[in-house]
């Protein structure tokens, strides 16, 4: 049978590809599907239940390939939802807010055309990739 992927494109120029496999995604799977689209997958990232990210925009074109738990990208007026195996494709230099507003975690790739991640911050970088480092850090973990 002929997987039935639906996307929608929105205004702002953000695409959503919601899974349309029958089977579970799964990071081989999802890592794969966003290879499909010309980008380069470069980290596997789970944030917590009720997780913030601080406003900020790529400065390349970047992809999320989610693989499992449910996460809001807010781009000012535009909430976009994505999902286990829903891939978002965002435009370079577009601001967003990363908003869990439920009580699961939610893993999923990360990637650019270029592989590198480039990030312009436009608040205080809380949830920041570096902020969650230093967290660790300083509460003993890695």
């Amino acid at each position: 049978m002929m997987e039935r992927s639906r996307s929608v494109t929105f205004p702002n120029g953000v695409k959503l590809i919601k899974w349309g496999k029958k089977e579970e995604p799964t990071e081989e799977l999802v890592a794969a599907e966003m290879r499909r689209f010309g980008y380069t997958v470069y980290d596997l990232q789970t944030i917590d239940p009720w997780f913030e990210r601080d406003r900020h925009a790529h400065d390349d074109p970047e992809i999320r390939g989610a693989v499992d738990g449910v996460t809001t990208f807010h781009f000012d007026d535009i909430p976009i939802t994505v999902e286990g195996g829903d891939i978002l494709l965002i435009p370079g230099g577009l601001a967003h807010e990363v908003i869990s507003h439920n009580g699961r975690a939610f893993s999923a790739y990360k990637g650019s055309i270029s592989g590198e991640r480039k990030v312009t911050e436009h608040a205080h970088a809380k949830g920041s990739v570096e902020s969650i480092r230093r967290d660790a850090s300083a509460a003993g973990g890695k």
